[in-house]
């Protein structure tokens, strides 16, 4: 595509680890007139959106708001703004995702202890009770939804070790947020970041945060200075928060507008429809896939149902029938990352994209394809 062509992006099928597909609604509002990020409106439009993430992320913390920027850079505010040079923390690792976390807390200058389990399982609570039996962690992080492997990851039993060990508790929900239970608040969870473009269907480049008064206050008794200036949430919260907001950047105004349609999508559907919708989905896909020789790596029980790791049959070459199912069929679905790149699909369905509709469109096309 030469550069004077007028933009025209073909419609995509999007069934890979993400982005999704984004409602008629979420994309009018993003091309809503652009205002200022600071105008009494945007404000408005802020305070709508800190609401609804608190109901999304089930819990009451006052300091829950969206990072400007993808669900990356929500991992690093978690990690920059708790971690400091020395510290010691045990980083749970089961996919690319907790080695991602691994890499941001080591650049903190933190001490990290690793526990590790094989690619496609969950890790086991016996691991992390020995571990936390032998040291004394500021924090300890884990994938709730590891986007590589299609693993959901139980937190509710390792929530309590953490707790009775004095630790904070950080979780990954990029994935899982918005399309499986999520309960911040029950589950004793002190930091949490998601990003807006998997089971909310927005465009991507925002994240979903927020932190417990436990993780506001490691905040404010800080020996140092946090290692970001953009994510320091001593900063940025003064943006979010109270009636005078200050200015600390620009927010993305038309990616906000965005945001705020896909969240009332959510409100008026409901949490718990929601997740069945997804969890229904997921066991239509499963059938149709197994009945032509596809075998999901993850055990059942374990299982993400926004995001589907099955391996492709032995007499199928999966790279190039991914590419025909985008060619042909303008269908995408996720190669595997890491360990598992070219041995796995990760077939998402995920926030608007959960519908019977593109399983059986997939299924067809697989059909005539093999």
């Amino acid at each position: 595509m030469a550069w004077n062509e007028e933009l025209n992006s073909n419609d995509r099928i999007l069934m890979g680890p993400g982005p999704s597909n984004a409602h008629p609604r979420v994309l009018k509002a993003m091309a809503s007139p652009l205002i200022g990020h600071l105008d009494p409106y945007f404000l408005e439009v802020m305070e709508d959106i800190k609401v609804m993430v608190q109901h999304t992320f089930q819990t009451r913390n006052h300091l829950t708001f969206v990072v400007s920027a993808p669900g990356t850079a929500g991992m690093e505010t978690c990690l920059v703004n708790l971690i400091e040079p020395g510290d010691e923390v045990v980083i749970c690792v089961h996919g690319v995702f907790g080695t991602r976390m691994v890499d941001i807390a080591t650049r903190c200058g933190a001490k990290v202890i690793t526990i590790e389990a094989e690619w496609g399982t969950a890790i086991d609570p016996e691991q992390v009770k020995a571990v936390l039996e032998r040291s004394s962690p500021k924090l300890l992080a884990i994938v709730h939804a590891e986007t590589s492997t299609g693993v959901l990851q139980p937190l509710e039993a390792i929530s309590k070790m953490v707790r009775d060990a004095g630790a904070l508790f950080v979780v990954d929900a990029v994935t899982s947020y918005c399309g499986t239970d999520l309960k911040v608040d029950e589950w004793g969870i002190d930091a949490i970041y998601s990003g807006s473009q998997k089971c909310l269907s927005a465009p991507p480049g925002l994240s979903p945060v927020s932190f417990s008064e436990k993780a506001v206050q490691a905040l404010d008794n800080r020996k140092s200075k946090v290692q970001s200036w953009f994510l320091d949430l001593s900063l940025v919260k003064n943006y979010w928060e109270g009636a005078k907001r200050a200015y600390h950047h620009t927010a993305p105004v038309s990616a906000m507008f965005a945001l705020r349609e896909a969240y009332r999508l959510v409100m008026e559907e409901g949490l718990d429809k929601r997740f069945a919708r997804h969890w229904e989905n997921h066991l239509l896909l499963k059938s149709g896939l197994e009945a032509m020789g596809f075998e999901f790596i993850v055990p059942e029980g374990y299982r993400l149902p926004m995001l589907n790791a099955v391996k492709v049959p032995d007499s199928l070459d999966e790279a190039t029938l991914r590419t025909r199912l985008l060619n042909e069929y303008g269908i995408e679905v996720g190669g595997g990352l890491g360990k598992f790149a070219g041995k796995i699909w990760r077939i998402g369905l995920m926030g608007e994209g959960s519908n019977k509709n593109h399983i059986n469109m997939l299924l067809s096309a697989l059909h005539q394809l093999t």
